[in-house]
């Protein structure tokens, strides 16, 4: 078939990476494997007009798709009306159980961000959803011997699946000699195994689909659809897509990238994390009005942030989709109740903001922020399972109000620097090690909180930034710094301190912050270091 795995053949396996699995796969990417590189060569070409001064707007051979108020996407799917409070995380089969049990209305079991793409991680998981669908799944915690099982179907989230971006490859799978795309694999593996088991449930094959930049983008996944679909003898529109719009040229593209995913669309998602690195890594070289404050200075009231959520929702609700929020990433201490009650109010005012605005429902990384998530948007939407009805026509967006980055409050201190080091540090030695879900002071965090870590830094670096006290940062303050932070780890973890990890941290680090040039995605230059 021309198709060579090179990844370990572990147990089970083979029940995944069956000759039609494989066959079924391969198809798609000698379909549309070459559309995607053309994308991503045109991401390229983009991003180089960016950083030679360019700009972005609405795209005016487009407006005739935003201005035709007549066109709709379809109807929600079973099990995606209500989308109240949704749960992310990796398809390992401890979170698997845990997420579907957690009272959510959704899970999105995740290949992407929240994962790391061992060939291990990346062919377990589509066994634990395969083995959710049929109820066989089951899990013992060997330290604290405590056992996992599903609930009753009727009170399981809805399975949504996230596979990698379109510029991730899956290297342990080549077709016709080259890799394959990690997109089409992780899909397509799930769709083969999966989609029928989802429609014998009353629901049907669902997807979130991340880092598009462009409604192009957007038409290659609707025609991944269609082959599939026909391929398998699917009905076209069965399947299910929420585009996260979670790249600032996306964002100028909402409407564009609804219209062309119209009949498999659900929605869209503001995801917050990686816009702000998208918004740092897309005018990075720009100068001072395009850098931002320290990350954890920048809240989703800042300006630019309100235009482009505002502006999504009334995206939505005019094509009557579903709009949905951002991520709590709080994780609740078991030791400090003074944490959990500033933490909490913080979830708190975070989830009315977006129920208020019009979210049909919103992202907890904890199952125990499910009831927190719940309450509020119970409060606003009552027996209602949404609020696509509250089209929001008062609100106009400009392409002046989504750049409007030079307006974020806040400033960049030596103590922001050192979080953004300490952070990044720590989830990459986690990620290096297998955890794409890294616990790190209270917060679950995934890709994107280490990729605007690295941007910053780097960013701060290219621009001279000064902090207050009007030291510039340098790469050899970076370097500095980063040895005390290292070695700051390294006291608190004591014998837990894994040496071989952090060493390929730092090297990573210094490879995506202190080079000249800047690396597109860390996951990228981390993914080489992977068997």
């Amino acid at each position: 078939m021309g198709v060579e795995v090179s990844g370990p053949s572990n147990p089970r396996f083979d029940e995944i990476l069956t000759p039609e699995a494989l066959a079924f796969v391969a198809s798609l990417q000698r379909e549309f494997g070459a559309r995607r590189l053309e994308l991503l060569a045109a991401r390229v070409e983009r991003q180089d007009a960016l950083t030679a001064g360019g700009t972005l707007d609405f795209l005016p051979e487009t407006a005739g798709v935003r201005q035709d108020d007549t066109w709709k996407v379809a109807a929600p799917a079973p099990g995606l009306e209500d989308r109240r409070v949704e749960i992310t995380g990796p398809t390992d089969r401890k979170m698997t159980i845990n997420a579907l049990n957690s009272g959510a209305k959704v899970w999105l079991a995740d290949f992407e961000d929240a994962n790391t793409p061992l060939w291990n991680n990346m062919i377990e998981g589509q066994l634990s959803l395969r083995d959710a669908l049929d109820r066989t799944i089951d899990f013992t915690d060997e330290k604290s011997g405590k056992s996992y099982s599903l609930k009753p179907d009727e009170e399981l989230a809805t399975i949504v699946v996230r596979p990698r971006g379109w510029h991730m490859e899956e290297k342990h799978l080549t077709v016709d000699g080259k890799a394959m795309s990690g997109s089409l694999f992780d899909f397509g593996m799930y769709f083969f195994h999966s989609a029928r088991r989802q429609l014998a449930k009353g629901k049907g094959p669902y997807f979130y689909l991340p880092k598009m930049e462009s409604h192009l983008e957007a038409r290659l996944w609707n025609d991944v659809f269609n082959f599939a679909q026909d391929e398998l003898e699917i009905p076209r529109g069965t399947i299910r897509a929420t585009v996260l719009i979670e790249t600032i040229p996306a964002a100028f593209e909402m409407e564009e990238i609804l219209f062309e995913l119209r009949d498999h669309s659900a929605g869209l998602n503001a995801g917050r994390w990686d816009y702000l690195f998208s918004v740092i890594k897309k005018f990075r070289s720009r100068g001072a009005s395009f850098v931002l404050p320290e990350r954890n200075a920048v809240t989703m009231t800042a300006p630019f942030l309100r235009a482009y959520t505002e502006l999504l929702v009334r995206t939505c609700h005019k094509r009557g989709a579903h709009a949905i929020g951002g991520m709590a990433a709080f994780i609740p201490s078991r030791k400090d109740e003074e944490i959990n009650k500033v933490a909490f109010e913080k979830v708190r005012a975070d989830k009315t903001r977006e129920s208020g605005d019009g979210f049909d429902g919103s992202w907890v990384a904890h199952p125990d922020l499910v009831p927190v998530c719940r309450e509020i948007f119970d409060g606003v939407l009552g027996d209602k399972p949404n609020q696509r009805d509250r089209l929001r026509e008062e609100v106009n967006v400009s392409a002046a109000d989504l750049l409007a980055i030079d307006q974020t409050p806040g400033e960049i201190t030596e103590a922001g620097l050192r979080n953004n080091i300490d952070v990044a540090l720590r989830y990459l030695a986690a990620w290096l090690n297998g955890s794409g879900a890294v616990a790190i002071h209270n917060l679950m965090e995934d890709a994107a909180t280490a990729e605007i870590s690295r941007s910053q830094v780097w960013q701060w670096i290219y621009n001279g930034i000064k902090l207050p006290d009007g030291t510039t940062v340098t790469k050899e303050l970076v370097s500095t710094l980063l040895d005390e932070e290292l070695a700051k780890i390294q006291d608190e973890l004591g014998d837990a301190y894994n040496s071989d990890r952090y060493n390929e941290a730092v090297a990573l680090f210094k490879e995506v912050t202190l080079a000249d040039d800047y690396s597109e995605f860390l996951t990228t230059p981390a993914y080489v270091r992977f068997p």
